[in-house]
């Protein structure tokens, strides 16, 4: 049986118990220890000692923290889910869950050979997601707002409203700067592949599934995908770019264009939500 919630009088050590007692809390510390872990390991980068024992340390951390949070929420997707009696959905389904890809992808970072640059979009989401919890959760647990009448809201602190500007101002821009990262870091993995690194091969290929699915869900990353070809139709139109730069630009964006048709998970959901529909009548 769950706690009772603590009122708005309750002594402060009261609220703040309850709160470390919800799985909720769990997905914040998880986040904060990203976050820590990820800045301990950008010291370590920047001072070019990534080998060391605490990078490496700080490194996989970043990363155990990133499969509990994302872990959390899709474990409380399925409570969810089972206590109001739906059905938990197909494999293919389920995959399509991006906390699911995201879960997955930070198991395999974890047990992959270092890759910095795979560090930088969950960092953004942690920063978001902290600033979040802690504007919605955390500070009204610390210091509740006063009583307000019926139909009106209650008033928000000032560090709340801040903390409220800064993720709808920044939030658009920060969610491009990851789809930029996500695209960077294939281009990276590409790179160590045609070195053969080892285990490169087939992080590439988990890697491309993991980012088509991005490619279908996310509109932050098709605008990414638009603006790189744009800028690289500008360059290849370009008077002293040799026709056979140009050739080549335009038989690998169509190259591009046919594996993204190919590979459209979509068409093959909808055809088999089609099939039964169309017997059973």
């Amino acid at each position: 049986m769950a706690p009772t919630q603590p009122t708005a009088n309750a002594p402060l050590g009261e609220r703040l118990m309850h709160l470390a007692q919800t799985l909720q809390f769990a997905w914040f510390v998880g986040h904060v220890t990203l976050l820590l872990t990820t800045m301990r390991y950008g010291l370590s980068y920047i001072t070019m000692n990534s080998a060391s024992r605490w990078a490496r340390f700080s490194y996989r951390t970043a990363f155990v923290a990133a499969a509990v949070t994302y872990g959390i929420v899709v474990f409380k997707g399925f409570r969810a889910r089972q206590k109001a009696g739906k059905a938990q959905g197909s494999p293919l389904a389920i995959a399509g869950d991006e906390n699911v890809q995201y879960l997955a992808m930070a198991l395999v970072w974890l047990i992959s050979r270092q890759y910095p640059l795979a560090l930088l979009p969950f960092t953004v989401y942690s920063i978001f997601h902290i600033l979040t919890y802690t504007r919605g959760i955390l500070l009204p647990t610390i210091q509740p707002p006063p009583p307000t009448p019926a139909g009106q809201k209650p008033k928000a602190s000032a560090l709340s409203d801040t903390l409220g500007r800064f993720v709808k101002d920044y939030y658009d821009a920060s969610m491009s700067i990851v789809a930029g990262l996500e695209i960077a870091l294939w281009f990276r993995i590409l790179v160590s592949a045609i070195m053969f690194a080892k285990g490169s091969w087939i992080l590439l290929v988990i890697y491309t599934v993991f980012l088509r699915a991005r490619m279908s869900q996310s509109t932050f990353v098709q605008g990414m995908l638009k603006q790189m070809g744009a800028r690289g139709d500008a360059v290849a139109n370009r008077q002293d770019v040799p026709p056979a730069a140009r050739n080549v630009w335009e038989q690998v964006k169509g190259a591009a264009v046919m594996a993204h048709e190919k590979t459209d998970v979509n068409k093959y959901v909808q055809g088999q939500q089609a099939a039964p529909q169309k017997k059973a009548s």
